[in-house]
């Protein structure tokens, strides 16, 4: 059944956003493009803005002159501005794939029509949009593709797809838009999986199948997804960082406030440097930080201490695993509703006759409480494996010791602390879900690869792109979180 002229007119987007003065195949082109400007624009400049305003104070108590930070500031901002402009940016890559899609539907369907006359008229629109879509998206990957980098090898995370900066790689490599890629791939995964699945329960329902055991599959998947993929960055992020976007890797050493000589003496207990019992000169890197933490000096040597106590790895705040995470969640929490209430309130101020602050502090603490959780377990989980469980059942000798701080006990806390999810309301685990399971993903493929095999990229990325938007013009709602609704704003006529 045809949705009514009034419902349409309901779902359309309103505001600045309507463009209701041009013609209605251009407005979906319009507002990817603007949107993806903005995206690509506006964090940069924010942070800009946030660094001259703190040399701003710098300067003031020093009794220096700001005119140079105010050139500086004009000219940097003045480039941002200008750089989102280029024309094979993120702002030109959404408006590509976007128009693109919308522009080629009808072409298409006329010449499907024609040809493929033994398919209805929903499966030949159906079809002119995955083909609209496809096309679309392998020209924009394309054009993302097409923009030359330094050589020089640096990362870049999801940020890329808010921002349009692609990781830079050699010449001679592709895998600029790799991140680009899997976040399309993982949204086409939950598209599919979650129709499929949509089925499935649709008919056992009918028959009045439908288990508790099916039941719990359905609400357990999102914190499964969230704590599988959680496991994977952190495990990535403690034995191969170069695997994670550079950013991301930064953000995560700086909520964990780790000492890296404590991570780096358990990478050389995985690959062998550092051996329980044998002398292998890696003795330095330990005494050192007993030093640094007030701790006896003889705890860093693994000849004689085997294995390195506990205490060692609670960096100073005792021998007890229990209070070392009581410690830790207290200033995790802390930490975390400094970052997050800021931004909560500043979201607020988007609306400024409708300022909630009792649910900006709620949401905040809510997060706040589930990091701190995420990185207590964490801690928690490796002290387990190393000191509570581990030696308990795997014995104590030192070849036991030794698998148990080659990976066992990393492994552990990798394993626990994604499950802190279910401190948030299942809306956000949702979204965070489908947030961290392209970066869980690019942690198990090559982050570049010939140009030569650049094509597979793109097919890659063109048809799970339009299985998204294919999705998102028929079955909005089965496009979830954040996504789904953006989407459903941008496509509309």
């Amino acid at each position: 059944m045809q949705p009514s002229v009034a419902a349409l007119r309901a779902v359309q987007p309103k505001g600045p956003l309507s463009f209701q003065s041009l013609p209605a195949p251009l407005r979906p082109l319009v507002r990817a493009y603007l949107l993806g400007y903005a995206s690509a624009v506006a964090p940069r400049l924010l942070t800009l803005i946030l660094q001259f305003i703190s040399k701003r104070r710098k300067s003031a108590r020093k009794y220096l002159s700001a005119d140079k930070d105010e050139r500086s500031f004009k000219d940097s901002a003045f480039r941002i501005l200008r750089t989102g402009l280029d024309p094979r940016r993120f702002p030109t890559f959404c408006a590509a794939l976007v128009g693109g899609s919308t522009l080629l539907q009808e072409p298409l369907l006329k010449i499907i029509s024609r040809v493929a006359t033994q398919l209805g008229a929903a499966s030949q629109l159906r079809l002119a949009r995955w083909l609209a879509t496809f096309i679309s998206g392998w020209l924009s990957l394309q054009l993302l593709q097409s923009k030359r980098t330094h050589p020089s090898l640096t990362e870049a995370g999801l940020a890329s797809v808010q921002q349009g900066l692609a990781e830079a790689v050699p010449n001679g490599y592709g895998g600029r838009t790799l991140d680009l890629t899997l976040f399309a791939v993982t949204r086409a995964a939950d598209v599919l999986v979650g129709e499929l699945w949509s089925q499935h329960r649709g008919r056992r329902k009918a028959t009045e199948k439908w288990t508790v055991i099916e039941q719990i599959i359905s609400r357990m998947t999102d914190p499964a997804v969230f704590a599988a993929s959680s496991g994977l960055i952190m495990w990535a992020w403690f034995y191969s960082p170069d695997s994670l976007p550079r950013s991301y890797n930064k953000w995560i050493t700086s909520a964990a406030s780790v000492d890296l000589r404590l991570i780096e003496a358990l990478r050389r207990c995985r690959n062998g440097e550092l051996i329980y019992g044998k002398e292998t000169g890696q003795a330095p890197l330990l005494t050192a930080m007993c030093e640094d933490y007030g701790l006896p000096t003889e705890w860093g040597d693994p000849v004689t201490e085997i294995p390195f106590p506990c205490g060692l790895v609670h960096m100073g705040c005792g021998p007890s695993c229990e209070y070392h995470a009581i410690s830790r969640f207290l200033r995790s929490w802390k930490w975390s509703m400094l970052t997050y209430l800021p931004l909560a309130l500043a979201l607020q101020l988007r609306n400024p006759k409708r300022i909630d602050l009792m649910k900006a502090i709620t949401g905040s603490t809510r997060s706040s409480t589930f990091l701190a959780t995420f990185i207590t377990l964490f801690y928690y989980g490796v002290c387990l494996g190393r000191t509570r469980l581990g030696p308990r059942i795997l014995g104590k000798d030192i070849p036991s010791r030794q698998w148990i701080d080659g990976g066992l006990c990393v492994g552990t806390g990798c394993y626990l602390c994604g499950w802190s999810v279910f401190i948030e309301n299942a809306g956000r685990r949702k979204d965070m879900a489908l947030f961290v399971a392209p970066r869980a993903l690019a942690t198990l493929v090559p982050r570049r690869y010939p140009l030569e095999k650049q094509w597979r990229e793109k097919l890659i990325f063109a048809a799970s792109t339009a299985v998204v938007f294919t999705c998102a013009l028929e079955n909005p709602k089965r496009v979830r979180g954040v996504m789904g609704g953006l989407l459903s704003m941008v496509m509309r006529k």
